[in-house]
């Protein structure tokens, strides 16, 4: 819930001009910014390698839900991606992983790829139990029917969200092993992209992106930044 009108322009302009300058971008650019912005950012991406995504999605295809959207209305907006079951809406507005799920699966009906977000919180890795909550979220977050080509995951630990603190890399790739071999067997575990989200910046970026089952980061407070957020990408190379 961040950026006005003249933020977002800004950002989304800077970051497609850098993303269209390059003949090989490092990786693939998406920003989701909030509702308000998207028509904006649609219009000033337009053209360049860098895509759009919501940062959640109903999982109706219209009707009476008033103050939510569908996943329909944000691929008709211009988005290709769309977020779902981020730590912050499974707190704040108790989503479970039924209902992650079935935003998912409404995200992809309506042709979007669906960022699945999985994560433990300070208390659960404390207490032991990380790698049984995030394989339970994702039995439970992914939905029938979801492929490697409509589907991400990102692993949040909750607890290194806009702290500054960050797992250790080993921590980091073995939580990321692990939710390779928790997949629904109809999903090419090889083939999917599994991010890491939780305080990633220019400064760890390298070190966590180049861990063996790490694809890429959910960027979060550093996506403020165009040269941080740049900077991040550039870590991929």
């Amino acid at each position: 819930m961040n950026g006005l009108r003249a933020d977002g322009e800004q950002r989304a302009l800077a970051l497609a001009a850098r993303a269209g300058a390059e003949d090989s971008p490092p990786c693939d650019w998406v920003i989701c910014p909030p509702a308000t912005l998207l028509g904006l950012a649609a219009h000033a991406l337009a053209g360049s390698p860098v895509a759009l995504g919501g940062q959640d999605c109903h999982t109706a295809a219209g009707g009476a839900h008033t103050g939510d959207l569908s996943a329909a209305m944000l691929a008709d907006a211009g988005c290709r991606f769309a977020i779902v079951g981020h730590s912050e809406r499974r707190a704040d507005h108790g989503e479970g992983d039924a209902l992650v799920a079935a935003k998912a699966a409404a995200a992809q009906a309506a042709g979007l790829i669906a960022i699945i977000c999985v994560g433990e919180t300070e208390a659960e890795r404390d207490e032991g139990h990380a790698h049984a909550v995030v394989a339970r979220q994702i039995a439970g977050s992914i939905p029938a029917g979801a492929t490697a080509l409509d589907t991400v995951v990102a692993y949040e630990p909750v607890w290194a969200i806009g702290t500054g603190r960050t797992p250790t890399a080993d921590d980091v790739q073995a939580m990321h092993a692990h939710i390779r071999s928790c997949v629904p067997a109809a999903i090419d575990a090889s083939a999917l992209r599994i991010l890491y989200g939780g305080s990633v910046k220019p400064g760890n970026a390298a070190v966590l992106l180049r861990l063996p089952d790490v694809d890429g980061a959910l960027v979060g407070g550093a996506s403020l930044v165009v040269d941080d957020f740049w900077a991040i990408g550039e870590a991929t190379r």
